[in-house]
């Protein structure tokens, strides 16, 4: 990326930090510059000579470097250099020598606000290009779906618990496969590059399977198989401990109301009725997450639920469902969604999104992947 780009991109990502604040706060880090140096003129004028207002004149151009353009600090830096001489010039100071020190101690802050705000450019620059490179990559995993797939209304969305890393281990997908709409979300244990890694393989094992195998049972096998290579592949603790949960769903194209899931070891989906109602699809038999075959064996059994038109499908990872507020209380989807009506999977995962950042304070403590789809209304 060229150098003027990197800035632009930087100053995005400055205004977007801004647009995080509350409007009281944006208010206060715009004028601040302007009403320390404003202060400044005040005090030399009210108060005694043997005071100085020099440290406004010095705080106004540290407080803008990292708020404001290069331009912008340098005017600020101006003004306020101009605000201390004019206290200099104007104000009957019996000690001229001193005038002269506060003049070039206010000359010398400017010159390093003018250094820092060049830093915090560079660093802003760096930082917007390695967000790029992790979209980028967010994309190429965890591409946005359709919104429709399948006569269904889908909705996707990946929340980071770090700002600056928008991909982990954390997983979604969606298909239209001859045997009807397929969909997964899973966790991969671990953090980092390797469960990246894990994802992407579980992503690929899910998508060759859903459009081969007739059934979700023979899915879940063969994701269970990629699994069980990756770990062979693996070296130390994570070849015997690397393991993923989820949910796997599907939506029969040829069976009205029908939707079946088979659950490995993930936090249970939720069904929103299109009238408020509210139902939590528990597994009838619990089985133990992806890639945990060699520490016990059973047969994989989807269950089969009823999937009413204008329903929606919520999958979750647990980064919804641990995300704690200060007092340690967690978020809780049923309490929070039961009786509510969405008027689609987007407005439904944008509400989700929202709230969990109030209660968080926006410091989430794990990723979060969000998939959800509706059936329409007349079919």
């Amino acid at each position: 990326m060229a150098r003027g780009g990197r800035f632009r991109t930087a100053d995005r990502e400055r205004r977007a930090r801004r647009a995080q604040m509350s409007p009281l706060g944006r208010r206060l880090a715009r004028w601040l510059p302007a009403l320390l140096i404003i202060g400044g003129i005040v005090f030399e004028l009210v108060a005694p000579a043997r005071f100085t207002a020099s440290p406004f004149f010095s705080a106004a151009p540290l407080v803008a470097a990292p708020l404001y353009s290069l331009r912008n600090t340098a005017l600020t830096a101006l003004a306020a250099l101009l605000g201390e001489l004019g206290a200099a010039l104007f104000t009957d100071v019996p000690d001229t020598s001193l005038s002269v020190t506060e003049v070039f101690t206010v000359f010398v802050v400017a010159v390093l606000a003018l250094g820092i705000n060049r830093v915090v450019r560079l660093s802003d620059a760096r930082l917007a290009s390695v967000r790029d490179v992790s979209e980028a990559a967010q994309r190429a995993v965890l591409p946005t779906p359709p919104e429709r797939i399948g006569g269904l209304a889908v909705a996707a969305r990946y929340v980071g618990a770090q700002a600056d890393a928008r991909i982990g281990g954390d997983l979604y997908a969606v298909q239209e496969t001859p045997h009807g709409v397929r969909l997964i979300v899973g966790d991969v244990r671990g953090k980092g590059l390797e469960a990246v890694e894990a994802a992407v393989i579980v992503i690929g094992a899910f998508r060759e399977a859903a459009e081969q195998e007739a059934t979700l049972e023979a899915v879940a096998g063969r994701l269970e198989r990629a699994l069980q290579r990756e770990g062979r592949r693996r070296e130390g603790v994570d070849q015997y401990e690397g393991f993923t949960t989820a949910v796997l769903a599907e939506i029969p194209s040829g069976e009205r109301a029908a939707l079946r899931v088979l659950n490995r070891g993930h936090p249970p989906p939720l069904l929103l009725a299109p009238d408020g109602g509210l139902r939590t699809v528990v597994p009838a038999v619990h089985a133990l997450p992806l890639g945990m075959s060699e520490v016990a064996g059973w047969p994989d059994r989807a269950d089969e639920v009823f999937f009413p038109a204008g329903a929606v499908l919520l999958l979750f990872t647990d980064g919804l469902t641990e995300a704690r507020n200060r007092t340690g209380e967690f978020y809780d989807p049923v309490a929070r969604l039961r009786g509510r009506v969405f008027p689609g999977p987007d407005r439904l995962l944008d509400t989700l999104v929202a709230e969990v950042t109030r209660h968080t304070g926006g410091a989430g403590a794990d990723d979060m992947a969000l998939l959800a789809v509706q059936r329409p209304l007349e079919e």
